[in-house]
């Protein structure tokens, strides 16, 4: 069975799960791209981005294929959240182990200016206020906590997250200025303060 190559991603998905490869083949192709580079961009590694890559899409397939996909009209987004929790996974893991390298010059612990700027005591409070936003980023709705996690955490401009979530700019605009209501509003009712003071 010959596919036109403009369909529908959901029809598509439908395919593939019937047991139609070709149309995997397609999604694959359209996707590929684009979520590799979100993956690169974030981890900075091609080992590591081609490994996330695939077990992305491994774990893509084996939840079309066990009836699991349930995201209509939202494919895009659905890869890049599973690719997105597997940076997170693998970046826990690599802290984890606590694995310092001094080999390259740019990473010399010892020889870094950045490092020695801050005081102690200015150093501990941006630490918890980083630990206060994330754990407040748990309570946000995912479109809101992705777009935040996205923008502060991974530094991408607005019209990367757009092109990486499948949105429009002002979408992506639109979610980060609810989140940051939202965290507002979170952090006033807890008594926490965002700030430095």
């Amino acid at each position: 069975m010959n596919i036109q190559t403009n369909v529908a991603d959901e029809t598509l998905v439908a395919l593939y799960a019937q047991g139609n490869n070709e149309a995997f083949d397609i999604l694959l192709n359209r996707h590929k791209n684009r979520l590799y580079s979100y993956i690169y961009y974030t981890v900075r590694n091609v080992e590591l981005a081609e490994d996330i890559f695939q077990e992305t899409f491994t774990k893509a397939i084996i939840t079309i294929q066990q009836g699991r996909y349930n995201e209509n009209g939202k494919f895009p987004a659905w890869l890049t959240r599973i690719a997105h929790n597997l940076i997170i996974d693998c970046f826990r893991q690599e802290k984890q182990e606590n694995i310092v390298s001094c080999d390259e010059e740019e990473r010399n612990l010892l020889n870094n200016i950045r490092l020695s700027e801050d005081t102690i005591e200015s150093e501990i409070v941006n630490v918890q206020i980083l630990s206060d936003v994330r754990r407040l980023m748990n309570h946000l709705p995912d479109e809101q906590r992705e777009v935040v996690h996205m923008r502060y955490y991974q530094e991408l401009s607005f019209k990367e997250i757009a092109e990486m979530t499948g949105v429009s700019i002002n979408t992506s605009l639109g979610r980060m200025r609810y989140a940051i209501l939202n965290l507002r509003r979170m952090a006033e009712k807890h008594g926490i303060s965002l700030t430095m003071e």
